[in-house]
């Protein structure tokens, strides 16, 4: 998954753009940074080749590279002056970036280009601004929602999904028997954060400047998430896992119900066998609280070719390369006109799929833990570790949220 790093401030040491090229040498080249989709190569090259072909004399590089390196690579290019033309980053990381000044304001181009800001769905659009100003745009979007497995549900004598914070406790509950449990959660990016929305409990006060979830009802709350831990309704895989751990224990189908991004389900699906639109149900959250962890788009300031770079943004987000894209992993890309043929077609030739894609569209105003902070790295990993404590029954809710407070305080002073 993310690997969080600190960036170099290394936008001030960016080299200016290049001279003019000689008489008769017409090449423009740009590089196309990846998040670990080799997989797609044969795609990904068609897309480079209509795009030379409708730009001559320019090249497009692909580098691709997988989670964990692609930071510290994309660093390390921005310390030596070549960073990547145009980079797919995921989560939240994009923000450190926009907020060093080694992204690329979009802002001016889309207000001068309407038909290319209007092809996205508008909330997910927003994700991927900060200040004001919008630094990327959507290469494929994701969700979280809820899956859960039909016959625990039936076996424990639940007629359908949950529809509160407490009514997921009270199912988890049921359904905790034996070697069984009720529930699991992903917890990176934030990725549990609508488990407190869902309660009224908020991480910061609205002008992002102090903490704001250290109060009564969050206490009440990680109270109740850490005995429903402890007594096996929840399980604790949720608090100590990353991404193969929750959605392979959810995919032995022996956990009612797995809170994760849309994604989950290919995994789940590609280990259980029993996995089937009969026996998995698809549901929203309570509150149809989600927290978004889309791939974005962006062009980094240092690009020698910026306006060849946004060319291949626009490229690749077009109806077409995104309807292939779309088409051959299944997966939304934040083009309405594409998404909602995406979902057409799957309506009769893969309904659980459908399903499944079709939250991802539905309650998108609902969207939470994505805060516009450039710090949110550091937030995170202020907060992440005292919630765990409480959460593993290592610390009171009370001492932990009060930790957690000085903590993410602490961060926020440092701007």
């Amino acid at each position: 998954m993310l690997a969080r790093r600190t960036l170099l401030k290394a936008s001030a040491a960016l080299p200016a753009a290049l001279a003019a090229p000689a008489i008769g040498q017409t090449t423009r080249r740009i590089s196309f940074l990846t998040w670990n989709i080799i997989d797609q190569e044969p795609l990904i090259r068609g897309w480079i080749a209509s795009f030379q072909r409708a730009n001559p004399g320019a090249e497009v590089e692909w580098l691709d590279k997988k989670g964990p390196e692609l930071p510290a690579f994309y660093q390390t290019q921005l310390a030596a002056g070549t960073p990547p033309d145009v980079i797919n980053t995921q989560g939240a990381l994009w923000m450190e970036y926009a907020a060093n000044g080694v992204l690329m304001d979009m802002t001016p181009r889309l207000a001068a280009e309407a038909d290319v800001k209007n092809r996205f769905n508008a909330n997910y659009l927003s994700n991927w601004t900060l200040g004001g100003k919008n630094w990327m745009l959507p290469f494929y979007i994701t969700k979280t929602l809820l899956f859960y497995n039909k016959t625990m549900f039936q076996r424990a004598g639940l007629s359908g999904p949950p529809q509160s914070f407490d009514e997921i406790l009270a199912h988890a509950g049921k359904m905790a028997q034996g070697d069984a449990t009720g529930f699991l959660t992903l917890n990176f990016d934030w990725l549990y954060w609508p488990l407190f929305a869902m309660n009224g409990v908020n991480l910061l006060t609205p002008d992002l400047k102090r903490p704001a979830f250290n109060t009564p009802k969050a206490i009440e709350v990680v109270e109740k998430l850490a005995r429903a831990s402890e007594s096996g309704a929840i399980n604790k895989i949720s608090w100590t896992g990353r991404w193969v751990e929750p959605n392979g224990a959810f995919a032995t189908g022996n956990v009612g119900m797995l809170h994760a991004h849309s994604p989950a389900y290919f995994f789940i699906r590609g280990q259980g066998n029993w996995v089937n639109g009969e026996t998995l149900g698809v549901a929203h959250a309570p509150g149809n609280y989600s927290t978004p962890n889309s791939h974005g788009l962006g062009v980094s300031q240092g690009s020698r070719n910026p306006d060849l770079a946004w060319a291949f943004v626009k490229h690749v987000t077009a109806n077409e390369q995104a309807n292939q894209l779309a088409t051959q992993r299944r997966i939304l890309t934040g083009n309405t006109a594409v998404d909602e043929a995406l979902l057409a077609s799957l309506r009769t030739a893969d309904p659980l799929v459908h399903d499944v894609l079709k939250t991802q569209i539905e309650h998108t105003d609902k969207m939470v833990g994505n805060w516009p902070l450039p710090q949110d790295a550091r937030v995170k990993d202020a907060f992440w570790p005292e919630l765990q404590s409480a959460l593993l029954g290592r610390k009171s809710a009370r001492q932990a949220l009060a930790d957690a407070e000085r903590r993410v305080g602490r961060e926020l002073s440092r701007g």
